[in-house]
């Protein structure tokens, strides 16, 4: 008989470590003004205004941004609070 081995949390979160860095990337949209990525942004990462100016305009001449990397957990914290607006992120590790 096969012997089932259930992940404890503790396992899971060192398998989570192990795939850092992870980026937070944001992309672009026809729907959304300036100031709301800006607020936005800001409002996931806790930068300032100059760094969310900046990434709202590399994702509009780009069509995308990496707006934050970091761990896997904090990336997907980021993300959730950029789709509270309904922006379009995904994670990448």
């Amino acid at each position: 008989m096969a012997e089932t081995h259930i992940q404890t949390e503790e396992e899971l979160l060192d398998e989570i470590k192990t795939q850092e860095p992870a980026k937070a990337i944001l992309f672009n949209d026809e729907v959304h003004t300036f100031e709301e990525v800006i607020e936005q942004i800001m409002k996931a990462t806790g930068c300032d205004l100059p760094t969310a100016e900046g990434l709202t305009w590399e994702v509009h001449h780009t069509g995308k941004a990496i707006v934050f990397t970091g761990e896997l957990v904090k990336c997907l914290q980021v993300t959730s609070v950029l789709e509270e607006i309904e922006l379009m992120t995904q994670v990448e590790v």
